[in-house]
Order: structure tokens, then C-alpha cells, then sequence
């Protein structure tokens, strides 16, 4: 059920995801720009506004949300679980399975691996939207 002060909302991007339908129709997508994209430089440029129309801005967690995150990094760091990491990055989540090696206070990032350790990768705290 979407808060009231939702209901009158016709801006998608102000509503919070947990009250969004996430079984909304995708539509016909790149099919109806498809009449105007006859020049390369127009199909280019339409194909970039598509993009950038579903781009999000970084996620702003509160101080509860925050204190749940630093957790369970902890949590999975010291018990060397594996971790579902969700970041941002270039205005989409993305989402890694991975092992925490470190957590880097000073420089606030963190260092990871993939399930296999072949290859590791560091990110900042502000970007990490979620672990499970």
C-alpha cells in the first residue's frame, strides 16, 4: 500500500523504491524512436538520452540505514562470509558477490574479492547501498 502522500505523485523518481510496482511493463523501449533515428548522428544521440533516462542518483542513507551497513560489512569481514555487495556507480547499483579482505578506516574504503580471489577491487563507503 503507497503512503498518501505518494498517491498524487507523478514523478516515478520522488517515489521511494519500496512502494514502486516492480512488475511495471517495460513498453517498446528503443521501437518508437525507431522512425527517427534515419542519420547515425541522431540514432547516437537518442540512444544517449535513453540512457541517461534511467540513470539514478547516488542513494542517501540515513544514520540507522548506515549503522545496519557498517555491521554487517563487520560482520562479514570477521566471520570471512561470502557478501552480496550493492554499490553505485555511473548512476546504476551493481551488484557483486564477493569476499571482504579489508575495511580501511582511514582512506574509508573497502577491499574485496570475488568468490574465486583472482581479482580484487576497492570501494568507498558512500557508494555501498546495501550487504546481505
Amino acid at each position: 500500500m503507497i503512503p498518501e502522500q505518494y498517491k498524487n505523485e507523478t514523478d516515478y523518481r520522488k517515489i521511494p523504491r519500496e512502494y514502486l510496482d516492480p512488475n511495471i511493463p517495460q513498453g517498446r523501449g528503443m521501437v518508437k524512436w525507431a522512425p527517427f533515428a534515419t542519420m547515425p548522428e541522431q540514432y547516437e544521440r537518442l540512444r544517449e538520452f535513453i540512457e541517461e533516462q534511467n540513470k539514478i542518483s547516488m542513494p542517501s542513507l540515513s544514520e540507522d540505514q548506515l549503522d545496519t551497513l557498517n555491521r554487517q560489512l563487520t560482520q562479514k569481514y570477521t566471520q570471512r562470509q561470502l557478501a552480496m555487495i550493492s554499490y553505485w556507480r555511473n548512476g546504476y547499483i551493481h551488484s557483486i558477490a564477493a569476499y571482504i579482505h579489508r575495511i580501511d578506516m582511514l582512506n574509508q574504503c573497502i577491499t574485496i574479492s570475488n568468490e574465486n580471489g583472482t581479482q580484487t577491487m576497492k570501494l568507498e563507503f558512500g557508494v555501498i547501498c546495501n550487504v546481505e
